[in-house]
């Protein structure tokens, strides 16, 4: 019975070589190398090239011919010289050695980086080394760096825009309600609204609207939602709240968000604008302690005076007695980096807007977070007020991974003469390693062997960087749990 031969993944060599291969000649063999490989090498056993061939016509064209009879430790950049040394000592007759990415300097533009692996061979235990040109693929790596900043940036401005709108809607001394088109159930509703209706915040979202009128206002509240289906706006209709003798005028307009009709409507006492701006400014500190972003104000000193229930479940303490004349340093931003930066801008300008930073809990939590801060120098005690969000991803978080956009040239610009420059050079350098690492993971769908080859680093040296910055999960040894 005549065994048959079993291919197996870890299997990198022809079945009977001797039988199937024995009649190919040098010339042939030569041929068959250098069309399966971008540039095929020939090294002897003291490491200088004997012969080059090219596989790719680009290589080929910039005519690097000029190896032939040089080390090959000589021709290739500083940084890949104990790769090569690497993979000559790791050759041998029965088997390639592993692929490892080597940079040559090119006569013109950036290095170009070879992906090489090699074998010993003939009795003077030469090496044939084939490699693959990876300039494709650092190209690739390249625009999805740029693609990922660009996304970045852009959720950055809309985040933002989100902010102001919350604040806006939150603080606002009109009464407002956001309800859904299609069945005109109340989606959101602002203080002023739960204040003039008599109904709490909670209880409003998910209410239907016509279920907060009378029925007496029943015909009036459906033709004015009919309205506002074919309308640009429709102002002024009195409606009758629900259990209560008082009148409201509604105004409202229509708009469309994620392929869906939204209704934006306004509520007012009937007889003017008096009685709205008073509970206003009688509920101005509630609505301020009750909104879901974090406030807090300190002296000039930045100790703080005054936090809501926000902040303080931020830092996790439990009452403003603990957090009262302690240096919102402790909380907030890098030591060294991002308070100096926060607090320098301030007083420069006076305001800060959509500053990233991050916040610490007293138990060992940080979350990333963007401020915005005044400086109100009128008053008996001049003081800082700001305004913390959590600047997690929401919608599309697990595709980005939830990272910490980059600061910009002038903030970084606004620290010089005030923090060691080794330290900005420090931050700026790990902020870029990371998200380098986090798009080869990406790219190569978390194989951590594939990141590490493309990043040209060493398994262990990426394990090393995961553990460093908190990404994945690895077992004790530093090997991957995927």
């Amino acid at each position: 019975m005549i065994e048959t031969f079993q291919p197996t993944a870890a299997s990198a060599r022809f079945a009977n070589p001797l039988d199937s291969l024995d009649a190919i000649d040098p010339e042939t063999a030569s041929v068959v190398i250098a069309a399966s490989s971008d540039v095929a090498l020939v090294v002897d056993n003291q490491g200088v090239v004997q012969d080059v061939a090219f596989g790719s016509p680009e290589l080929a064209k910039d005519a690097y011919r000029d190896w032939i009879g040089r080390r090959w430790l000589d021709i290739v950049t500083i940084e890949s010289r104990p790769k090569i040394e690497e993979l000559i000592r790791d050759a041998t007759s029965r088997s390639t050695t592993r692929w490892r990415q080597v940079n040559y300097p090119a006569i013109e533009g950036p290095d170009v980086p070879i992906r090489h692996t090699a074998i010993r061979y003939g009795a003077d235990r030469r090496l044939v080394v084939v490699g693959r040109d990876l300039r494709a693929m650092a190209m690739l790596q390249q625009r999805l760096v740029e693609a990922q900043q660009a996304m970045e940036q852009e959720y950055a401005r809309i985040r933002g825009a989100e902010k102001r709108y919350r604040l806006l809607f939150q603080l606002a001394s009109e009464a407002v309600l956001i309800a859904d088109a299609s069945n005109q159930r109340i989606a959101e509703a602002n203080p002023a609204a739960a204040a003039l209706i008599g109904i709490d915040v909670k209880k409003l979202v998910g209410m239907e609207f016509g279920a907060l009128f009378d029925r007496k206002s029943e015909q009036a509240e459906r033709s004015f939602v009919a309205a506002l289906k074919v309308a640009p706006r429709v102002d002024n209709v009195h409606l009758q709240l629900a259990g209560a003798n008082e009148g409201l005028l509604v105004s409202g307009s229509l708009f469309r968000q994620q392929n869906s009709a939204h209704l934006l409507v306004l509520l007012s006492r009937v007889g003017g604008d008096a009685a709205t701006i008073s509970a206003e400014n009688s509920n101005l500190l509630r609505a301020i302690e009750k909104i879901p972003d974090a406030f807090v104000v300190t002296d000039v000193d930045r100790r703080i005076l005054a936090a809501n229930t926000a902040f303080l479940d931020f830092i996790q303490v439990a009452n403003m007695g603990q957090a009262q004349g302690e240096p919102v340093e402790r909380w907030v931003g890098r030591p060294a980096i991002d308070v100096d930066l926060l607090f320098a801008n301030l007083r420069k300008h006076g305001v800060v807007r959509h500053f990233s930073t991050i916040l610490r809990g007293e138990y060992g939590s940080i979350e990333d977070v963007e401020i915005s801060a005044v400086m109100v120098p009128e008053g008996p005690q001049p003081c800082l007020a700001f305004t913390i969000r959590n600047a997690g991803w929401r919608a599309g978080r697990d595709n980005l991974g939830g990272r910490e956009l980059p600061r910009t040239v002038e903030q970084f610009t606004h620290l010089v003469g005030r923090v060691p420059l080794k330290n900005l050079v420090r931050e700026t350098t790990d902020l870029i390693e990371r998200l380098c690492i986090e798009a080869a993971l990406e790219l190569t769908r978390d194989n951590r062997a594939s990141a590490a080859d493309m990043l040209g680093l060493s398994r262990q040296g990426l394990y090393a960087k995961l553990r460093r910055y908190g990404l994945g999960e690895l077992d004790e040894e530093g090997r991957s749990n995927d």
